[in-house]
This record gives structure tokens, C-alpha cells and sequence, in this order.
């Protein structure tokens, strides 16, 4: 990645705290975006999807940062298809950002990323 690229994603980054919720799978993930933000964190592993999602307001603005392997994709989409029936807005540069613009597929795995890419 190029310093126009690492600078982008740490933006997108910093615009989480924009956002009401954001969405990981497990707790070292929730653990990694901590570290970017002060965003009210929900995780998937440790509650069920439904509760995730009766937690989350209509007009509630929302990122889903699960992983970008088979698993979290899959995830990605059952959140995605019912939080959008319910009103909720998705916000998903961040997500977009991460799949076309680096290798990284594990959300826990972005502060190592960032260190091995920074200059």
C-alpha cells in the first residue's frame, strides 16, 4: 500500500466514531477497533444475530466488519439483508476499502497491518 492509501484507510478509520454501532464477529476484533475508535462495539460471538440486531435502532447508522473470509462474508450478508429491511443505514466504505485495497481478511489482524505498512 501507498501513503495515499494507508492515509485513506486511517480515515475511514477515524470516521467510525461518525457512526451508532459497529459490527465485528469475536472479541479480539472488537478489540482492534477499539484502538480507532470510541464507537459502541456489538459482536457477534458472543451474542446471538438477533440480539445483535434488536440492539440497533431504525436510522441507526451501522459498519459490519466481520471478515473477509467465506465465514464473515456470509455473516456480512444475513446482517446486511436484515438490519437494511429494518432501517438501518449501512455504512460499508471501510469494509470495500479493506477488500479491494489490501490482503487483510481478518478485522483482529488491522493493527499489525498498519505496522508493517506504515512508513
Amino acid at each position: 500500500m501507498n501513503k495515499s492509501e494507508i492515509d485513506k484507510l486511517i480515515l475511514l478509520l477515524s470516521k467510525l466514531d461518525d457512526l451508532d454501532f459497529v459490527i465485528v464477529e469475536g472479541v479480539n476484533d472488537k478489540k482492534a477497533i477499539k484502538n480507532f475508535s470510541s464507537v459502541r462495539i456489538l459482536t457477534t460471538k458472543t451474542t446471538a444475530i438477533f440480539n445483535v440486531v434488536e440492539q440497533i435502532p431504525k436510522k441507526s447508522r451501522v459498519a459490519i466488519l466481520t471478515d473477509l473470509d467465506s465465514e464473515g462474508k456470509k455473516l456480512y450478508s444475513q446482517l446486511n439483508s436484515v438490519l437494511s429491511q429494518r432501517g438501518v443505514i449501512i455504512d460499508n466504505r471501510l469494509r470495500y476499502f479493506l477488500f479491494k485495497n489490501t490482503e487483510l481478511r481478518q478485522i483482529e489482524g488491522l493493527i499489525n497491518f498498519l505496522d508493517s505498512h506504515s512508513p
